[in-house]
Parts: structure tokens; sequence; C-alpha cells
């Protein structure tokens, strides 16, 4: 098995996996064990978006042109970026204020981006607010909670999510932004 992040192939440890685990990978018996089986199911991940997004099929798909990226990898830190964008509040201000809809989300888990900065952002906008904090539900459970604001635009705090809300909290991201992108109430 292979992990892609970094643009580098990884191999992870299965030797120390096969010890610790001594055949009980879905029932890990021991922490050390668990910390293996799930540093193999993240890589898997990875792994898995590598070969998919370096499909034929799927490039052709997502018409991406042939010769204009040689190969997908996952975060690539090959490349060096120049980050410019210090503030994204002036776009979401020239988009929101033109008419458009705007969806900011974040997870109440991100240690990165903590919501809390991320409402104090959106306050700086001082737009009205629209909707109070109201709960979006999904299979019955409270998924996370939302708020929507004048001018189109709508705040989604993912219960659980991290940094990645799609990543951590995959099924709660995904109907929260199948709703937002249907004009569906969260």
């Amino acid at each position: 098995m292979k992990d892609m992040e970094g643009g580098r192939a990884k191999y992870l440890n299965l030797k120390s996996a096969k010890k610790r685990c001594r055949g009980q990978y879905l029932e890990p018996m021991n922490s050390q064990c668990a910390e293996d089986v799930k540093a193999m199911q993240y890589s898997y991940g990875f792994m898995l978006s590598y070969y998919w997004a370096n499909d034929e099929t799927v490039r052709e798909a997502l018409y991406i042109k042939k010769g204009t990226v040689k190969e997908w990898i996952r975060c690539n830190k090959r490349d060096d970026y120049v980050q410019d964008i210090s503030n994204s509040l002036p776009y979401h201000f020239n988009v929101t204020t033109r008419g458009y809809r705007a969806l900011i989300y974040g997870g109440d888990h991100d240690m990165q981006l903590p919501h809390l900065a991320t409402q104090a952002a959106i306050r700086s906008l001082n737009y009205s607010i629209i909707d109070q904090w109201r709960p979006f539900i999904i299979d019955g459970q409270v998924a996370g909670f939302t708020r929507s604001y004048a001018n189109n635009l709508t705040f989604a705090l993912v219960k659980g999510g991290g940094h990645t809300c799609p990543e951590t909290q995959p099924k709660e991201s995904c109907a929260m932004f199948e709703r937002w992108i249907s004009h569906d109430p969260l």
C-alpha cells in the first residue's frame, strides 16, 4: 500500500500492523494495532484518489486537456506557490453584493481555522442576520448548525468536522452541500 501525500510514495510498515494486530484488523486488540489500522485506512483513501484522478476516463470526463496535467498528486508540494490572498473577505463581499449566493462552512473541530474566527470574519461584513442559528438534521441526527445572512450568504458549521469537513464528516458535508446547491434549506 502506498501513501501518495506530498508526491512521494511512502510504503506503510505493514510488518508492524501484522505483528501488533495478529490478524485482528477489524477489532484491534490494542492501541498500537488501532493506530496502525487507522494509518492504513487514512492512507488507502489517498492512494485510491491518486489512481482515480490519473485515470484517462476520469480525466476525459473532467475535460482535462491532454498534456496540461501530467500527473495529479494530492497536496502537491513540488510546486512553489506564492500565497497572496491573506484575506478572502473582499471576495465574499464582492460576490455576495452582486447577487450571487455564497456558502462558507467549517467544522467545529477545525484547529487550523477555528469556527469562531470564521464567524468573527463574517460579522465584519456587517450583514444582517436573516435566519438565526438552527440545526440541520441528517438521518434524524443533528449534523451541524447554520445561519443565514443578508446578500445570500450562508454559514454552516459541520458537527464533528475537522479542517477538511468532507474528509472528516463526508456524509454530513455532502448532504449540507447538496441542500445548499439545490436551494433547499439546510
